[in-house]
């Protein structure tokens, strides 16, 4: 809803209220007093006020919208705020569902309607005579707050998704970069340590050969053992180990930080958790570096606090430093450009996150930055334990005004009516209901059944409350929660499998999981854990049966009060309106989850291409350094070893020279390259899943690659792009669990096996992987816990060819 939007509504509830009245009074000729349209002036007035601002504040304009509404109510006539004080209150409510933790959505409603309640108590007593009231009250205000704390997990989830969506672009964009930066550092330290070491050695050599000859033959085995190691070092630049043991992870890298600081003198205390690589470890570096650094220009010898907690959600980083000892000059104050907050804003927001900084209690400075968990949510700010003390003080006292004139105004007289009016017992049924609901995530059947099983009360509460009012109405409310509960099961497990049941990311996933469990909107458990029951009360059997319960209840209710039509058609219609309502809410349950799982596939086919992107580009990258390396510094290498091998000491410095001026002129090359043109971009192999996996945990999920050493440098190349086009399938099908890809080869067979892959078993997933591995003669099978198991036969020898 826009701003327009926000504005016309309060506006459009104005006018219906005055159509409603004074407008059907003025229609029928009555004309009311002035002081009442004044009155009722007023109180559309502060009334449409107030939800005009409602998005900004929206538990204020509820509390004004319900003062203004029960103070006009009294010296009004009937109907004269009903527009404004139900369809009025009831979008306030909404809007701080919508817009307010669970927490505040909850105290409201819940104070809101035991205000009501109790209002209506100390005026009428428990035998009210029109207790309907309070039932449709009650649930009006359920269905409102229910809707908004929807609507906000609906838009919690459209925004992480989306959020993840931004973070898998910039890491796109990020590990071509990334790997470039690897390889240039890594030829560097080769340039850098060991050819310049030969250079320098082999010179040192022949210029005192004819004072020490024994130098000679130590600067060709030097020269000898370095160029292998050389090699060594450069294959490895080439093709990096999979695994993520082989580069310092970022708590190394955090925690080399604090111990460089350290070594100036700077008194720093860490405690860092494992952060996986990405934007959010760079922000969470970047942020530490420009702290430690500011400390130590302005606050030199203080006492230095570095945390940094990842969690599910969030990732906590806070540098706090004491004040600094007195005395202590600073040297470095006035170096600083001014711009080092700015920066570290900057940073906190382009990962996702937030920062604020300022000083402490104690005179030193705290920095505290929010960034995204693992799981790529949106991040929420924390709520004062104070505020939330301040918001049950004030819903306590609002809850206890209604008692007040209870205490001072005795009743004179006793009602004759039944002692627990119709209405209170709808209102508790009604309650128990929402109860229910609140547990259809966590035990489904059971929270299913006792729907059922509370919809067949209605009848009995109607016959002790004694209700006269519509004999249809109360099993109409009862079919409510029902009809939503039934919605949202289909919606996690569609009816209809073979027509768009199943999604083509997530084979068998419920619909409307973007990475999370069904009945969850966020990201938590696992779907094995409460998917199941969760698609089992989506099956036809259950709403039969929630059909045949409904149909039950209304026939009771109305041979209860008394009908002149036969008892078979009574049961017949009855059937027929609860079939109704539980195919209506089943079919909106399909459409929704339609609709969900194609913005899902949607989101995730970009997320997939995404890193397909990137890996290629990278790849690419790596594929055109390592060319650079195959054709200059490894021959000239070569050459280096088999000079110092024959003895021949000159030609090996000469050689050693020519390896080194062309490391250099690679490193330039590196630096100043221009990125593959796509459609000259080399496949991918077995030897970029290091970028592959990379690329997953950059974007929230954990994946860990092992190769074991059988594995040969050299595969077939059919076998090797199956191989890693099997992987990338796996891990694009879906999911957020920690993944496992174990490469091994047994004779003359490699097996790959991927755990952590709930969607393992999925018709999809497996139909995808036959058609990459059936022209290969591959095998695919299955086992429990997500594990998937792929065999390529290896061909001869004439078959490793590239």
């Amino acid at each position: 809803m826009n701003r327009t939007d926000d504005r016309l509504l309060p506006v459009a509830l104005f006018c219906a209220q005055a159509a409603a009245w004074p407008g059907a009074a003025l229609a029928r000729g009555t004309v009311p007093p002035a002081s009442a349209l004044l009155v009722a002036a007023l109180v559309g007035g502060v009334v449409t006020a107030a939800l005009a601002l409602r998005r900004s504040r929206p538990v204020t304009a509820l509390a004004v919208v319900t003062a203004a509404c029960a103070l006009g109510a009294g010296p009004l006539p009937t109907g004269a705020v009903a527009v404004l004080g139900t369809a009025g209150v009831a979008l306030a409510l909404f809007t701080a569902a919508a817009e307010r933790d669970t927490f505040t959505a909850v105290l409201c409603v819940v104070t809101l309607a035991a205000w009501q309640s109790l209002h209506g108590i100390t005026l009428h007593g428990l035998s009210a005579p029109d207790g309907l009231d309070l039932a449709l009250t009650a649930l009006l205000y359920a269905a409102a707050c229910g809707s908004g704390l929807l609507v906000r997990r609906a838009r919690r989830a459209r925004r992480a998704a989306e959020h993840l969506l931004r973070r898998a672009e910039a890491e796109r964009h990020r590990l071509p970069e990334a790997e470039r930066r690897r390889m240039e550092r890594e030829l560097h330290d080769v340039s850098a340590h060991h050819l310049t070491a030969v250079v320098v050695t082999a010179g040192a050599a022949l210029g005192l050969r004819d004072r020490r000859p024994e130098l000679a033959a130590e600067a060709l085995e030097f020269a000898r053992d370095t160029g292998r190691e050389v090699t060594r070092a450069l294959g490895a630049v080439r093709a990096p180990a999979p695994s993520r043991e082989e580069l310092p992870s970022p708590q190394e890298r955090l925690r080399a930080l604090v111990a460089g600081f350290r070594r100036l003198d700077q008194r720093v205390d860490c405690e860092i958790d494992a952060l996986p690589d990405g934007t959010v470890a760079d922000a969470a570096y970047g942020i530490v570096r420009e702290a430690l650094t500011n400390v130590t220009r302005h606050a030199p010898g203080a006492h230095t606090t570095v945390l940094c907690r990842y969690g599910d959600t969030r990732t906590d980083v806070v540098i706090t430093s004491a004040a600094p000892p007195a005395g202590t000059p600073s040297h470095g104050s006035g170096l600083g450009s001014g711009r080092g907050q700015g920066f570290l804003r900057s940073r906190a927001r382009e990962a996702g996150g937030t920062l604020t900084s300022g000083p402490t209690a104690d005179g030193g400075w705290e920095v505290r930055a929010t960034l995204p968990g693992r799981t790529a949510a949106p991040v929420e700010r924390t709520v004062p334990r104070g505020y939330r003390a301040a918001q049950l003080t004030a819903a306590l006292g609002l809850f206890l005004q209604p008692l007040l004139p209870a205490l001072v105004i005795r009743a004179e007289s006793a009602s004759s009516g039944p002692q627990v009016s119709a209405g209170v017992l709808f209102a508790l049924l009604a309650a128990a209901q929402g109860i229910a609901l609140l547990w259809l995530r966590r035990a489904p059947r059971t929270a299913f059944a006792t729907l059922l099983g509370l919809a067949l009360l209605w009848p009995p509460a109607m016959s002790l409350g004694e209700y006269g009012g519509p004999v249809l109405l109360p099993p109409l409310l009862s079919v409510l929660p029902t009809g939503g509960a039934v919605a949202a099961a289909t919606a996690g497990w569609p009816g209809a499998r073979g027509a768009g049941g199943q999604s083509r990311g997530h084979p068998g996933r419920p619909a409307w999981q973007v990475g999370r469990p069904a009945w969850r909107i966020g990201f938590g458990r696992s779907t094995r854990q409460i998917g199941r029951p969760t698609r089992q009360i989506g099956q036809p059997a259950w709403q039969v049966a929630a059909a045949l319960a409904h149909a039950t209840a209304a026939t009771a209710a109305v041979l209860d009060r008394g009908t002149a039509f036969p008892v078979w058609a009574v049961a017949l219609c009855a059937a027929a309106g609860a079939a109704l309502a539980i195919g209506t809410a089943r079919w909106y349950g399909t459409r929704r989850g339609r609709r969900d799982r194609a913005d899902r596939d949607t989101r995730e086919e970009r997320l997939a291409a995404w890193t397909e992107e990137a890996v290629r580009e990278a790849w690419a990258e790596r594929r055109r350094i390592a060319t650079g390396l195959e054709t200059t510094v490894l021959a000239r290498t070569a050459d280096m070893v088999a000079a110092a091998e024959a003895g021949r000491l000159d030609t090996t410095a000469e050689r050693a020279r020519e390896a080194l001026a062309a490391m250099r002129a690679l490193l330039d090359t590196v630096t100043e390259g221009e990125a593959t043109p796509p459609g000259l971009r080399p496949q991918p192999t077995l030897q970029a899943l290091d970028l592959l996996a990379h690329q997953c945990r950059a974007t929230g999920r954990d994946v860990e690659i092992r190769r074991t050493d059988r594995v040969p440098d050299r595969l077939p190349t059919a076998v090797d792009l199956a191989a890693y086009h099997a992987a990338e399938t796996v891990l694009a099908a879906g999911g957020q669990e920690p993944a496992l890809l174990e490469l091994d080869t047994d004779g003359d067979t490699l097996t790959l096996t991927a755990t952590g892959v709930p969607e393992a078993a999925g018709p999809a997933l497996r139909e995808r992987l036959a058609t990459r591995i059936e022209a290969l003669g591959g095998t695919l099978t299955t086992g429990p816990d997500g594990t998937l198991r792929l065999r390529l036969p290896l061909p001869g020898e004439e078959g490793t060819e590239r």
